[in-house]
């Protein structure tokens, strides 16, 4: 038996009422009511519904400026005439033009001179923007050029949900008798009092006693509710926001410094050699400028005859300029040994998280930026036993139950080990390097104690916590991983 306010429904989809609104503003109740109703009524037969997603476009503001003067690459070619020279186009939005006016096959460059191939007529992306100046379009109104238009940020698109509801002959017939029922009861001069249904039970229903007499409506828990996408952390955020937290629970302080370094700080301070393969271009970014460096003579001297300490150093003449030379900094190493030159007493207990920069081809294991966690403790009488402790300690409230060391070898520590995690399917995994700093390190700068010091790789523990296996969705914008990533990814860690 339909309850009150599902033939009340179904009525007024019988009279022609299509869409849940109109529904909802003929009988004066809340649109969620008809949905809800219409797939109970649906589920039964008696309704059939066809639900759309209906998408429209506008323009956006830039979009709506290039509509009323015309698209970069048109007024380049209105410029140009019959050719101009690429060096006097220095506008940032004509290097833009000249992209996308060779993309279209509108110019070519000639020895340095950009020249038109003929007058191009009018684009499809051109007449869908003087179309969507009238007003909202469809895609299929606007054709095959609106994909582009919203890559360029000229189009907005915007998604909208519609029902279309026709009552079936099964439904005719279930209104037809209720209301046959209806009209032989009046004519025995009684009312027709059709039973309730309740969809909630509230505190005056129950103090009124109205739910004896009610009917209760039932839930299907296997109809889908409606997709709700809250705003959340991205994983990879949330995951740095755990290892710093580690780091602070631990009693480490949070350190900083700059991305563009000096070669001093980023190679020289650390012992490696002006010489060493890692300085090379195709391992550092460098630029085209030169930094102040401080006092250099005891790390001079470190590296050209060992300093006193009795290390034989790498001979040779250290050069000053080189040291000079600027770079984006390829390790967070940079930021901690300088901040240990400005801190030389201990204790020391200090970390970094941050980005670093390596000229690398892109592929699914290597991005040329990514983020480096660091630390370093500096104090009297610290081990590598006390370091490996540490290590274990963090990864511990990582998530990483099995956690071993095996000897590695970095330039500036010694001795140096590579901390490995044991990952089910994929066996022991090597999760950064660590070691005690060498002399040749600390001694010019004056600290006097032992330097414990670890790094590792960000995006390597985000691959295994996330179960990833191409790095660059850790960067990309796609939207449908974020949303499918879960925040309970990160229980336990």
């Amino acid at each position: 038996m339909a309850s009150e306010r599902d033939l009340r429904i179904l009525e007024a989809i019988s009279d022609g009422c299509s869409n849940p609104q109109e529904i909802a503003d003929r009988l004066n109740i809340k649109i969620e009511a008809v949905l809800s109703a219409a797939e109970s009524l649906a589920e039964s037969g008696l309704i059939s519904v066809d639900k759309r997603v209906i998408e429209r476009f506008s323009l956006t503001e830039e979009g709506r400026r290039y509509a009323h003067e015309g698209l970069p690459e048109r007024r380049l070619i209105e410029m140009i005439g019959e050719g101009k020279p690429v060096s006097e186009l220095q506008d940032p939005a004509l290097k833009i033009a000249i992209g996308w006016a060779r993309k279209k096959g509108w110019v070519r460059i000639d020895k340095g001179v950009l020249r038109p191939l003929g007058r191009p007529p009018e684009g499809e992306d051109e007449i869908a923007l003087k179309m969507l100046l009238e007003g909202e379009k469809s895609r299929s109104e606007l054709g095959s050029a609106i994909d582009l238009l919203i890559k360029r940020g000229l189009v907005a698109p915007e998604r909208s949900k519609s029902w279309r509801y026709e009552i079936t002959d099964a439904g005719k017939q279930v209104l037809s008798q209720s209301k046959e029922i209806i009209s032989k009861t009046a004519g025995y001069g009684a009312a027709v009092t059709l039973v309730k249904e309740i969809s909630q039970l509230t505190p005056d229903i129950i103090k009124s006693g109205a739910w004896r007499e009610a009917r209760f409506r039932p839930y299907n828990v296997r109809v889908p509710g409606e997709t709700i996408y809250p705003g959340k952390i991205h994983p990879y955020r949330r995951l740095m926001d755990r290892m710093r937290r580690i780091m602070l629970e631990m009693g480490f302080t949070e350190i900083k410094g700059e991305i563009i370094q000096s070669s001093f700080w980023n190679f020289d301070a650390l012992f490696q050699p002006q010489d060493h393969p890692a300085r090379e271009m195709q391992d550092t970014f460098y630029l085209d400028s030169r930094a102040e460096i401080p006092d250099y003579r005891s790390v001079k001297e470190m590296h050209e005859h060992g300093g006193r300490i009795g290390s034989t150093g790498w001979g040779g003449v250290w050069d000053p300029e080189i040291a000079r030379q600027e770079v984006l900094r390829t390790h967070t190493t940079a930021i901690t040994i300088k901040y240990l030159a400005d801190n030389p007493d201990p204790p020391v207990k200090a970390f970094c998280i941050d980005r670093v920069y390596r000229r690398e081809a892109i592929d699914a294991t290597h991005t040329p930026e990514f983020e480096q966690l660091e630390g370093v403790v500096m104090d009297r009488g610290v081990t590598f036993s006390n370091l490996l402790g540490i290590l274990k300690e963090f990864y511990s409230k990582m998530g990483f139950e099995e956690v071993r060391f095996r000897p590695g070898y970095f330039p500036y520590t010694e001795p140096s080990v590579e901390p490995e995690v044991w990952i089910d399917g994929l066996g022991w995994v090597e999760l950064g390097g660590a070691g005690v700093f060498r002399r040749e390190v600390t001694a010019p700068f004056g600290i006097e104690h032992p330097v414990l010091a670890w790094g590792l790789g960000v995006s390597r523990l985000a691959m295994l916590r996330l179960g990833l296996k191409d790095l660059r969705l850790l960067y990309q914008p796609d939207i449908g991983w974020l949303r499918d990533t879960p925040v309970s990814v990160f229980r336990g860690v």
